[in-house]
């Protein structure tokens, strides 16, 4: 508030309203898990308007929204790279021998669980195929 950076503020401002909203749908405080969901649900929003806004024509408010995702990814932890994402995905299927689009079940299940939110499960997805369908 004191830098004066309106957007910023908007931004977060619209996350502790997010937050209570669950809070309340919830009914008790939000463990880290869940808070972690709130963002992650938020920045997923943000970018999904941001390519309607592109869609539609309406580059200066995408750019808003991409902004202002990028402002809530810092509350996010430091995101896995996806050659560490890739390395215990090949482990994990050699170790357990699966193949196949069968296996992409346990796959996830498994690397979810290694990772949890410092991996995006469309990355974590995208990964799983390419190493079970070669």
């Amino acid at each position: 508030m004191k830098a004066r950076e309106a957007e910023r503020l908007a931004t977060l401002r619209m996350l502790l309203t997010a937050i209570k909203n669950e809070q309340i749908a919830r009914g008790a405080e939000l463990d880290e898990e869940s808070f972690l969901a709130v963002v992650k649900r938020s920045i997923k929003q943000r970018r999904d308007a941001a390519d309607q806004y592109r869609k539609g024509g309406r580059e200066e408010l995408a750019a808003k929204e991409e902004r202002e995702a990028e402002i809530l990814e810092a509350y996010l932890p430091a995101q896995a790279g996806e050659d560490e994402i890739r390395r215990a995905v090949e482990d994990f299927v050699a170790a357990e021998g699966l193949s196949g689009p069968k296996a992409m079940g346990p796959v996830m299940k498994a690397m979810m669980a290694r990772f949890g939110a410092s991996a995006d499960g469309a990355v974590i997805s995208r990964i799983a195929r390419q190493v079970l369908n070669p």
